[in-house]
């Protein structure tokens, strides 16, 4: 499973990961999203978004590992992939196909979203 991370690039950007190069994810409270954390695998990829005034897919980034000892404040390491050539906006994600049943679409609010493949080649430009 590949996910996607949402951030407000004001106070956590794809930038500032890569220029970290490998960060904690943390400041997640909605229960689906923490669950979507806790479920995650070393080695998956990740999809950075900026929320905001940005509204698109900026970034890549993969997961180090997972410490879900704690269920409400999960570890997960993550550390910075490449810059994405050309940004995915939310519009260009609300009219593919792709996305249809996605809950990136259908629940907006939703920090952690999981990605199939066919979403993360979309949104990666892989």
């Amino acid at each position: 499973m590949d996910y996607l991370l949402k951030t407000e690039p004001s106070t956590y950007s794809f930038a500032d990961l890569e220029r970290e190069k490998t960060t904690i994810w943390d400041g997640v409270s909605n229960p689906v999203a923490l669950k979507h954390l806790r479920g995650m695998k070393t080695g998956e990829r990740l999809i950075i978004y900026h929320t905001g005034d940005e509204r698109s897919a900026v970034g890549t980034a993969t997961v180090v590992s997972v410490d879900a000892s704690d269920a409400r404040n999960p570890q997960v390491k993550i550390k910075s992939g490449k810059r994405i050539a050309k940004p995915v906006s939310l519009a260009d994600v609300k009219s593919s196909k792709v996305f249809a049943d996605s809950p990136l679409v259908r629940q907006g609010r939703l920090s952690v979203v999981p990605l199939n493949e066919a979403q993360y080649k979309f949104l990666s430009g892989e």
